[in-house]
């Protein structure tokens, strides 16, 4: 015979380790943090070696340290780039995701615009709050 277990309960176990895993979560950022402040200080330095010598390359009997330049781009203006996009015919200027909350509601309001290809998942989840007055 099975035991069963109070929603109570259940829900109890669930915020304590929610707040657990919260815990970690912190502890782990903090340390994390430190550490990567550390490197990009060492980092600096070696950009500024590389910088001083003028190469890109710089052997060490630990391991090989290569200087390259990392572009970004991004637009501030949204409108301008989307008619750049349809006016040059270049949709790969943008990376394959998909709007979910466009989508939805695309579909949501005219299903018969189902796109060829279009793969959906769709599943029951919980969402569980903590009671303003319990702990």
């Amino acid at each position: 015979m099975t035991e069963t277990i109070s929603v109570d309960k259940l829900v109890a176990v669930y915020i304590r380790m929610r707040d657990k895993r919260a815990e970690l979560l912190r502890d782990y950022e903090e340390a994390d943090g430190a550490v990567k402040a550390q490197m990009e200080i060492v980092e600096s330095k070696l950009l500024e070696l590389c910088k001083e010598i003028g190469v890109d390359r710089l052997g060490s009997t630990h391991g090989t340290v290569m200087r390259t330049v990392k572009t970004r781009y991004w637009t501030s203006d949204w409108e301008s780039m989307h008619k750049f996009i349809l006016d040059n015919k270049m949709p790969e200027l943008l990376e394959r995701r998909i709007s979910q909350t466009t989508m939805k509601q695309l579909l949501e309001e005219n299903p018969e615009l189902m796109p060829m290809g279009l793969n959906t998942d769709s599943k029951y989840s919980v969402t569980i709050r903590r009671t303003t007055s319990g702990t």
